[in-house]
């Protein structure tokens, strides 16, 4: 599942690896349909273009004119009349150019606008499992440096090849009519730079795409050791010169595939460059010929001038046209990274006919019926085996047992973080699998261990809860939550920041911010997990006050750690290995003198 960047590195292979994959026709088709949406604009950019291609061949043939019936001819009225024409060709064909390059520019950002939309909404339903398997930098590498870097791509394509299609279609009828020997000399070169062009092409492809894995291998160790939980890392533990090693390393691949990659491009450019540099003075030596030692009439200085001149104007559409097939062949490989991720599989989503679940309505019972869960399918042994419970409303539900137990992946299976790989979990009798994800969130909140805030005030990370949220309400769930003093002592009260992941807050603020937030979203079905397992005694002492007033009247499931947090739970479940070895409530279990009894024992004696 997770999808690493230095997998595809390899496989590229050097100068001698294997050959590149041609390009996809099906990438192109879904390339092509991204512009489906703008077909009237693109419509219009291709009538601007043809207009514009049409009125700038007047150009050379009105310089023709000028030179053979104005110059020559001793004309004043038809030099000042033609380069008035030339002058108001020239204005009207860089209006139109402008014109239709805003046009494409505008749509090529709205389909990238998209591309990253729809990125970030198939990724948004991805399962857990996906992230646990895949970098985050990885992730942010495809939406923003794969996306970025077709841009060119896509806002130009479509005007720069009708354009200069255009142009150069143009460009050659009038060199024919001009002179076809002349224009045979000119182009009979280009059939050959196309077939140089489609390897160069490849070439770029495969390096390419090397390029964007190196960067977001290097965006992931970036992203990974320059945040605020990895530089501390890295620091307490002395290992700074290990995280500059490795993000020189990448750094240099990059560097030396993107090396590669230009000399490729700018030696393919300068040799067709030299060519059509070289061109005209074989044009200048066969109108010699034809015009000196053949004596030939037709030829006259203002068609061998109008030529030439076509020829420079040949030059940068044709130059343009092959530099577009080299930019639409190597980025190929960006668009298939970008489809890669848009194309995998979300194992959690919504049923054609799904139902919804309601807070005013959902009274939180909670069913395990026969339930079976496996991370990977190729684990030997399952970590949920046949677990089966009833949690009836408002019920405390507490799992124990030792790490590793199936705690934490019970849990994970009510809000559908998981799926359930045999039985079912019900929610009011409603299996959870048949039930819209966004109604399933609605009706149930999570507290965890590892509280996570985001980079902004803490009055946002409180309507992360709830979005519609008033002030007055905000204020009443932090009393609650027994935080709204400490808040309330800061310079900036509910504006303050509270850093990335909260880390200007201690580790009892951040839960009870946490605990508040889950009061503002009302659930029905409340899961903690070790919610105060990591905190002081005077930090445990306020949450779990806080947790008193949020558990009230709901259906709570506590992963508990501290044994002395759960005793008054209406169900103890002890797991071991994915199974419930031992379930009642403290009095059973301390009289049953098992797991439960022992675990309770251990802790006691190591407080006395």
């Amino acid at each position: 599942m997770g999808m690493r960047g230095g997998r595809g590195a390899a496989a590229a292979g050097g100068w001698g690896g294997p050959p590149p994959k041609k390009v996809d026709k099906a990438t192109i088709r879904r390339i092509s349909s991204s512009f489906k949406p703008y077909l009237p604009q693109v419509i219009l950019i291709a009538l601007l273009v043809v207009l514009s291609a049409l009125i700038s061949i007047a150009n050379p043939l009105l310089l023709r004119n000028i030179v053979d019936n104005g110059l020559k001819k001793n004309d004043m009225g038809v030099v000042k009349m033609d380069s008035l024409l030339t002058l108001v060709a020239t204005i009207s064909s860089t209006a139109l150019s402008i014109g239709f390059g805003y046009l494409s520019v505008l749509v090529g950002q709205k389909i990238m606008q998209d591309l990253r939309n729809q990125l970030f909404l198939h990724l948004q339903g991805m399962s857990l499992r996906f992230y646990t398997n895949t970098k985050t930098g990885e992730l942010q590498s495809r939406i923003t440096n794969d996306v970025t870097s077709i841009q060119s791509v896509v806002s130009d394509t479509v005007a720069n090849i009708l354009s200069n299609v255009t142009t150069a279609l143009t460009t050659v009828v009038a060199m024919f009519w001009l002179d076809w020997r002349l224009t045979c000399l000119s182009i009979g070169v280009l059939p050959i730079f196309a077939m140089v062009a489609t390897k160069v092409g490849d070439w770029g492809n495969k390096y390419r795409k090397k390029s964007q894995e190196h960067l977001a291998e290097m965006t992931a160790t970036t992203n990974e050791t320059l945040s605020v939980s990895g530089i501390l890392l890295t620091k307490v533990t002395g290992r700074r010169q290990l995280a500059v090693d490795r993000f020189s390393k990448e750094n240099a691949n990059l560097t030396a595939t993107q090396v590669t990659l230009s000399t490729i491009m700018r030696g393919f450019f300068n040799m067709f460059g030299l060519v059509f540099t070289i061109t005209p003075v074989l044009v200048y030596w066969l109108a010699g010929w034809l015009i000196i030692d053949q004596k030939d009439p037709r030829l006259t200085l203002g068609t061998i001038v109008a030529f030439t001149a076509m020829q420079a104007r040949l030059f940068f559409p044709i130059t343009s046209l092959l530099n577009t097939q080299v930019e639409l062949r190597s980025s190929m490989a960006l668009f298939e990274r970008i489809y890669e991720y848009l194309d995998l599989n979300q194992e959690i989503k919504d049923k054609p006919n799904a139902e919804a679940l309601t807070p005013a309505t959902t009274r939180g019972e909670v069913e395990f019926r026969n339930v079976s869960f496996r991370y990977d399918e190729d684990q030997e042994r399952p970590t949920l085996d046949n677990i089966s419970l009833d949690a009836k409303p408002g019920e405390l539900i507490a799992l124990v047992g030792h790490s590793g137990s199936g705690k934490t992946s019970m849990t994970y299976l009510i809000p559908r973080l998981y799926d359930v790989d045999g039985g079912a979990v019900l929610i009011d009798g409603h299996d959870v699998r048949d039930v819209k994800l966004d109604s399933l969130a609605s009706i149930m909140a999570v507290v965890t261990q590892e509280t996570y805030l985001v980079h902004d005030t803490i009055r946002e990370n409180l309507r992360y809860g709830n979005p519609e949220a008033t002030d007055d309400q905000i204020e009443a769930a932090a009393r609650s939550a027994n935080i709204f003093s400490y808040i309330d002592s800061l310079p900036d009260r509910f504006d303050t920041v509270v850093g990335e992941r909260g880390y200007k807050l201690s580790g009892g603020e951040k839960q009870r911010i946490a605990i508040a937030r889950a009061i503002l979203r009302d659930p029905r079905i409340l899961i903690l997990d070790e919610a105060t397992s990591a905190l002081d005694n005077e930090s445990e002492r306020l949450v779990q006050g806080a947790l008193s007033v949020l558990m009230k009247g709901r259906t709570t499931f506590a992963v508990a750690h501290r044994l002395s947090t759960i005793i008054g739970a209406d169900q103890i479940l002890v797991l071991r290995e994915g199974q419930i070895v031992e379930r009642g409530n403290h009095e059973q279990l301390i009289a049953l003198n098992g797991e439960y009894r022992r675990l309770y024992d251990l802790q006691f004696e190591a407080v006395d």
